[in-house]
């Protein structure tokens, strides 16, 4: 079911971005190490939800999420950064979802 692995890559990259960021503001904007906890927790949360994309290969799974993964990003670009994607970022992320969907769900052979 293709709904529910979209899903899945939706909640890890939103897990995988929060758990970085949390990295993120320790080191470079001066927060307190407190951060890591609820940054290593999201990390394991995004691992988590990697296991659920509906493949038996994890590489293809992992493959296919970099296309996710990177819409995502951009929408913390926008929504937390306060830049607005360009026409280059959209482009490239329509490209990203087209290769994530042809790995994830193009015909294979046996």
């Amino acid at each position: 079911m293709p709904g529910f692995t979209i899903a899945a890559y939706v909640g890890a990259a939103v897990a995988e971005i929060a758990g970085c960021f949390a990295f993120w503001a320790w080191l470079r904007l001066g927060k307190s190490p407190l951060w890591l906890v609820p940054g290593v927790l999201s990390l394991c949360l995004f691992a988590w939800l990697l296991t659920l994309a509906e493949t038996d290969q994890a590489g293809r799974a992992y493959a296919a999420y970099g296309g996710i993964y990177i819409l995502s990003a951009l929408g913390w670009l926008w929504a937390a950064e306060g830049v607005r994607p360009d026409r280059w970022d959209v482009i490239g992320v329509g490209l990203c979802l087209v290769g994530a969907a042809v790995i994830l769900w193009g015909p294979r052979t046996a």
